[in-house]
């Protein structure tokens, strides 16, 4: 599926100095901005796009101002003012920001009695900061596969796609454990399949759903190398192989676009694939249904409150 993601206020993605007729400066790092943080609010405005910043910060015409920041989901304010650069005469922050993200990631699963869809088994986080972008709205829309730039030791391959016309549903969690919403339209589907807890997850012969062309998925063969019941992170909870002929020759192993792919086994959703080796695209992480499952059902709580 696209994945589209508008950030709850814009991301500080990066800091620089602006040129004035007094020399260089950069309020926002006078003020103590970081890469990471989180502009909610300047003074009492809600701020959620980089038009809405750039049109405060003219209209104060550089008189003191309070940003709210969320840095490490705690929120704090700071006092700066914005510098006019001599080039444009444009009053600025010296802050590179970003409101929103889109990309290609894979549905794991959803539930037809509440609709609510899980995905990536991952938070989407910036590509700059490695933070999870704060999700204010969201969308899933029809995705196509085109080609698969394969896999090498070092270098991690990736479906290359493109977004169809459509919306599949909305987004209301980007967190630890993946994506998660509800859907508008449904895929076909013959039968359901039961979710396995992590108890029920052995070593051995498992296959994963993905799609390496067009829109239609197709198992693969993978090993389960390795099932970590302690592991502090709830999202690296096995150790994968593929071993699937036909996947290593297209795309050389796991390649990015392909997390959220579905694994079975025993008939059973296991887990879905998180992460690929670096050094070993043949190689990955994936993390156990079970916890993305606590996550779609806090999210039908949710929605059953809001009803």
């Amino acid at each position: 599926v696209g994945i589209k993601l508008f950030a709850q206020g814009v991301l500080v993605v990066g800091l620089s100095d602006i040129t004035t007729d007094q020399g260089l400066a950069s309020p926002a790092r006078a003020c103590g901005l970081q890469e990471g943080d989180v502009i909610t609010h300047i003074n009492d405005a809600q701020v959620s796009s980089i038009e809405e910043v750039q049109t405060i910060l003219q209209d104060l015409e550089g008189q003191e101002m309070e940003l709210t920041v969320l840095r490490d989901e705690e929120s704090q304010e700071v006092t700066t003012r914005a510098a006019q650069c001599s080039t444009d005469g444009a009053y600025k922050l010296g802050a590179w920001i970003r409101d929103s993200m889109a990309g290609i990631g894979t549905l794991t699963f959803y539930d037809p009695s509440s609709s609510v869809f899980g995905g990536l088994g991952h938070a989407v986080c910036d590509v700059d900061t490695g933070e999870t972008l704060p999700l204010s709205s969201g969308e899933i829309v029809p995705a196509r596969i085109y080609d698969v730039e394969k896999g090498e030791s070092g270098s991690p391959g990736e479906l290359r796609g493109g977004f169809e016309e459509g919306t599949l549903g909305n987004l209301t969690v980007n967190g630890e454990t993946g994506i998660y919403g509800t859907l508008e339209m449904f895929p076909d589907a013959s039968e359901c399949l039961p979710v396995a807890m992590k108890q029920q997850v052995k070593t051995g012969a498992a296959q994963i759903l993905t799609t390496l062309d067009g829109t239609a998925p197709q198992l693969y063969d993978i090993q389960i190398k390795q099932v970590r019941y302690n592991d502090s992170s709830p999202t690296r909870n096995m150790v994968i192989e593929v071993t699937d002929s036909e996947l290593l020759e297209k795309a050389g192993g796991i390649v990015q676009g392909m997390s959220g792919s579905p694994i079975l086994q025993d008939g059973r959703l296991v887990g879905a694939v998180t992460h690929v080796f670096v050094n070993d695209p043949t190689q990955g992480f994936a993390i156990f249904a079970e916890n993305m499952l606590k996550t779609a059902q806090s999210v039908e709580e949710v929605q059953k409150t809001a009803a």
